[in-house]
């Protein structure tokens, strides 16, 4: 375990920001100074859970923020500061609503059946003006940009700086790229267990969008912030493996693409509960303007619509890319980092008890024959659906804890209600005259 004051000591860290994120994927902190991290690492940093999309009120005791030294991280572009992810407790108990709170129960749950959750994750976002209203590069025009070098190395001091810092943490940074819309990235570093990716995540997005504004830029991993352009998804890869990480469950060469009998059980549980997780993998108004949108400029939106899966074919919900892992390409830049995983281990460890069946695979273009594909549900068109879909689960609520389940769904429905209140330009344009 580590020792936060002797990490200061030993690192040259002045301060510590404690932070916790909340069901809407809002990340909060309090900078702590180094010399009173030894007192906040027993009692916490505490904070008005009701200021934060917490289901609280302003009655409820202090929300304390316990650090988890596990996931301290140097900020590698300013030292003398260390990130630290936290337990949320209040008076002495767990707050079960909390997402990380969530990740970390069903990662013990899938440890008690002998279970190791490892994941990957893809996070792909676009690089704006500082106003947030156009693509940063003018130049960064193609119809087909997707891997553009030219367009990257336009953006090479932003991304390269970034990759940096993660190969200084560690991470393994493997590849970055451009992507398929104008002024859209995505970078990649090594799958890990569970709740160290959704930390890696969390820390990712706060460090992309700090690079950015250092250099006169905004970064947006909304999902769909331009009409006409690919959005911004958040492909998950999953694979599970013994306690020990040695050997990974999901692989069977004598099986089809190399899925096991326990990996297709787990596929089965991500096809059953598809249309529910949806609330959550995919958690904003935005979101389903990705997932439903028509064909964009590039030709295509890269995103399903449809409950089917694969083996390499990008078109599915699904893919099985090789032997003992599938990539889950539902998910976009909005989800919580550790709700992505949490959703994840509670649909697939349903499938596993129950022995789901992931259904037929499907290995046409779904773009252009989707349509003949008969009993695949369709995704949710809209966030109200989605959330109606998540509280009809029983299952998968329970899952992911009654407690969590009734604020999520309510915290949502308020902000769709609040949508719908929302009169936009296209009714004025559309209605003005009748």
């Amino acid at each position: 375990m580590i020792d936060l004051a002797e990490f200061a000591r030993a690192n040259g860290v002045r301060y510590f920001m404690i932070s916790y994120t909340d069901l809407f994927g809002g990340q909060r902190a309090k900078l702590v100074p180094a010399q009173a991290i030894a007192d906040m690492a027993v009692e916490g940093a505490g904070f008005a859970g009701f200021a934060t999309w917490l289901d609280l009120t302003p009655a409820h005791a202090d929300l304390m923020a316990v650090p988890d030294p596990s996931s301290v991280i140097q900020l590698p572009w300013k030292p003398e500061v260390a990130w630290v992810a936290a337990t949320a407790t209040m008076e002495g108990k767990l707050v079960d609503q909390a997402p990380r709170n969530v990740l970390k129960r069903l990662i013990a749950e899938a440890a008690k059946e002998g279970l190791r959750i490892k994941t990957g994750v893809e996070p792909e976002f676009f690089l704006l003006s500082a106003d947030g209203k156009e693509v940063s590069d003018p130049h960064d025009t193609a119809v087909k940009p997707c891997y553009d070098q030219n367009a990257l190395m336009r953006r090479y001091d932003v991304i390269a700086e970034i990759c940096d810092y993660m190969l200084a943490l560690g991470w393994e940074a493997y590849q970055n790229d451009h992507e398929d819309a104008t002024g859209q990235f995505e970078m990649n570093w090594k799958y890990d267990d569970a709740l160290r990716t959704a930390d890696k995540h969390s820390f990712f997005k706060f460090m992309v969008r700090t690079i950015a504004e250092k250099h006169g830029l905004r970064a947006t991993f909304m999902p769909k912030p331009f009409k006409g352009l690919t959005g911004s998804g958040c492909h998950a890869h999953i694979s599970v493996w013994d306690l020990d990480g040695k050997r990974n469950a999901f692989t069977d060469g004598e099986k089809e693409l190399g899925l096991s009998d326990r990996g297709r059980c787990f596929l089965g549980g991500i096809m059953r509960h598809a249309s529910a997780l949806a609330a959550i993998t995919n958690p904003t108004v935005n979101s389903y303007k990705r997932i439903n949108a028509p064909r964009t400029v590039s030709g295509a939106t890269w995103a399903p619509n449809t409950v089917t899966w694969t083996g390499n074919n990008r078109t599915h919900m699904v893919r099985v890319p090789g032997p003992g892992r599938f990539e889950l390409r539902l998910p976009d830049g909005a989800a919580n980092p550790y709700l992505l995983q949490a959703v994840i281990i509670a649909a697939g460890l349903d499938g596993c008890r129950t022995e789901a069946d992931p259904g037929p695979r499907h290995d046409i273009d779904m773009y252009r024959e989707g349509h003949t594909v008969q009993g695949a549900p369709r995704l949710p068109l809209n966030l109200l659906d989605a959330l109606r879909d998540y509280d009809r689960d029983e299952t998968l609520k329970a899952m992911m804890g009654e407690e969590f389940s009734r604020a999520f769904v309510k915290l949502k429905t308020e902000e769709w209600n609040a949508y719908c209140s929302h009169f936009s330009e296209w009714e004025r344009d559309n209605t003005l005259d009748i």
